[in-house]
């Protein structure tokens, strides 16, 4: 008796742990690749969130820096797991003469509505 309740408990366990396996138990939802502090290329460019966020790097970086950049679109990115996430963007923008690539780093915390511009260079 013992041996066959020890077998439906592994049973439960191995059917439990297939059933959630690649969800975070944070979210239930799907787990992001990669591991925490890593670079991730980030698959759609062209997502209006990553849009949005290139045009605040932008911005914060006209107004530290008393520049007028316009904002033209994100070139590529990567996003990287941290107490929210951090976005390195390469960012083309116009200063009015010529186009040019920027990298900006952005640190959100979507829950919050939180974001920090951490740098922005050219590039």
């Amino acid at each position: 008796m013992r041996t066959q309740t020890q077998t439906i408990l592994l049973l439960i366990s191995l059917i439990t742990l297939t059933a959630f396996n690649g969800v975070s138990p944070v979210s239930l939802g799907p787990r992001k690749t990669g591991l925490a502090g890593g670079w991730q290329p980030i698959k759609d460019i062209k997502d209006p969130h990553v849009a949005k966020i290139g045009q605040f790097a932008v911005s914060q970086h006209n107004k530290v820096s008393q520049t007028n950049l316009k904002f033209d679109q994100v070139v590529r990115g990567e996003t990287q797991v941290v107490s929210g996430e951090n976005y390195r963007l390469v960012i083309e923008a116009d200063d009015g003469v010529a186009k040019n690539n920027y990298e900006a780093v952005v640190w959100e915390k979507a829950w919050q509505g939180f974001m920090d511009l951490s740098s922005f260079k050219q590039v």
